[in-house]
């Protein structure tokens, strides 16, 4: 932009090109009011994140200047730094004033409140919720007593700042010499048994430091793995952990057959119990006639789907319902044994609310849905396909199968904004859980915009101070109540205007 602007022309050159630069211009100048000034221009299409990519649409839109249309986005503010989120808002409200009406799917508090409507809906999630609980102006929002929204951003209710901070237990993890895309040869430690997080605007080069450069090196070391990490000279600390792993967004499974239940390992323990039942000995049932993956006691019409998929040429997949097990999965002869007068379909299709009443007398079920339950997910059924399942529930799922593992493994977790697609009340669920794992010995590396997650860190990495080029450098390491007073950086400003604020529990100075 800057150089199209500063562009030097003589008078025949200025009337060839006028109409030209006035449309590259614009165009450029759209990609930065949403947040892209740190993207090259050939930059690849299949390297830029969700957010980038609707991002760089909603540019698009905005420079074809209609009217009368409807918009729907759907969190736009995903992988948006709060500096950022301002001209983002700015954006969509230039494209209300020309006409326009913006629907948006959001958990942002500036968004929300910058709104002209608020449409809430709740009570809970799952089989809780799909109710309407308000509709109207933010400020109404706040009186709301009966949205759990409402109660967050009144201040009622509020994720509490830890009362001290972890010391962790004494080692760290030393990267040297990091210069992968931005990184300008960075040297960074990463203390052990905290829950350390990293922070910078957007393009600073949060994701080149932890999911390019430090993931990839300990993937190799630690799990004997194949990976190729982005260009660093030395690390040193591998000897403190056992393992890596990372925690995503990603499905669970990409077919209907993967299931919470299955995915947990709980399932495992449910057809052993069906397995041991009197009536499955008289009829000799081992263990396999409860799995819908092999044949016996599966139904075979749709192969223990309990849908059958149709091909359609040119259009999308049709899923239909089994018309032989109607959706059990089983055939008849394995839904004759009853537990408690359920068959393992009728286990399938409980809550894991419902389910942890059902099992409360089988040590080995109950301990994995009692993970399940305190994640927040008391609300989804065990063979719910891994297909309908969002994100955020998907990586919840993958955390309670962490806590309910026993294991005395030093294990490095790695989070990447995991707060994307989650309410104020399962942001809080979520850092209970990474506290958890903190607690058993375990270290926690979160890559994160959310103010809530970065002002509970016990230590904090802030990359910047721009985008792009102008990032990759080490701004501060350090406690987030230290990173509230270092004045050249953005996320300090704005954790200050956290720590400070009535609705952390704390009156604002005045």
């Amino acid at each position: 932009l800057q150089f199209f602007e500063n562009i030097q022309l003589n008078e025949t050159e200025t009337q060839i090109a006028e109409q030209i630069l006035k449309e590259v211009k614009n165009r450029l100048g759209f990609l930065v009011n949403v947040g892209l000034n740190y993207l090259t221009l050939d930059r690849s299409a299949t390297t830029l994140s969700g957010g980038e990519a609707q991002r760089i649409r909603l540019a698009t839109q905005i420079g074809s200047q209609l009217v009368g249309v409807l918009y729907i986005l759907d969190e736009p503010s995903i992988g948006l730094h709060p500096r950022d989120n301002a001209r983002l808002l700015e954006t969509l409200r230039t494209l209300r004033n020309l006409g326009n009406t913006i629907l948006v799917v959001e958990h942002d508090q500036e968004t929300m409140e910058s709104a002209d409507q608020v449409i809430d809906l709740g009570p809970g999630a799952g089989e809780h919720g799909g109710e309407i609980i308000f509709s109207g102006p933010p400020k109404e929002l706040l009186k709301c007593r009966s949205s759990i929204t409402g109660l967050y951003l009144s201040g009622r209710r509020k994720i509490p700042i830890p009362k001290k901070r972890r010391h962790g237990n004494g080692k760290a993890l030393f990267l040297k010499g990091a210069w992968g895309n931005n990184l300008k040869n960075v040297d960074i430690s990463f203390p052990l048994g905290k829950m350390v997080v990293v922070t910078g605007v957007s393009g600073s080069g949060k994701s080149t430091l932890v999911n390019e450069t430090l993931f990839p090196i300990l993937y190799k070391e630690l799990n004997n793995a194949r990976s190729y990490p982005l260009p660093y000279d030395k690390v040193f600390g591998l000897e403190y952990l056992d393992k890596v792993v990372e925690i995503d967004q990603k499905p669970i499974g990409r077919t209907p057959r993967s299931n919470p239940a299955t995915y947990t390992g709980v399932f495992m323990f449910i057809r052993d119990l069906f397995s041991q039942l009197p009536e499955s000995k008289i009829r000799g049932y081992k263990l396999g006639r409860f799995s819908f993956n092999v044949k016996g006691g599966r139904c075979e019409s749709c192969e223990g789907d309990g849908i059958i998929k149709i091909e359609m040429t040119f259009l999308p997949d049709v899923y239909v319902t089994c018309e032989v097990c109607e959706g059990a999965r089983y055939n008849r002869e394995t839904l004759e044994i009853m537990y408690k007068g359920k068959t393992i379909a009728d286990v399938l299709s409980m809550s894991v609310e419902e389910a942890l009443t059902f099992f409360e007398n089988i040590p080995s079920v109950k301990k994995k849905l009692k993970t399940l339950f305190e994640v927040g997910l008391g609300y989804i059924r065990l063979g719910q396909q891994a297909t309908t399942l969002s994100g955020g529930e998907a990586q919840r799922i993958k955390l309670a199968t962490e806590l309910s593992r026993v294991s005395r493994d030093r294990t490095l977790y790695i989070l990447d904004e995991p707060t994307t697609g989650l309410h104020f009340e399962d942001v809080k669920m979520l850092l209970a859980v990474l506290q958890r794992l903190i607690e058993k010995g375990n270290t926690v590396i979160v890559i994160e915009h959310n103010m809530d997650v970065i002002k509970s860190a016990d230590w904090i990495i802030d990359l910047g101070p721009e985008g792009g080029d102008e990032g990759g450098e080490l701004i501060f390491a350090g406690t987030p109540e230290d990173l509230s007073m270092e004045k050249s950086s953005y996320t300090g400003a704005f954790l200050k205007r956290t720590l400070n604020s009535r609705k952390n529990g704390k009156l604002k100075k005045k």
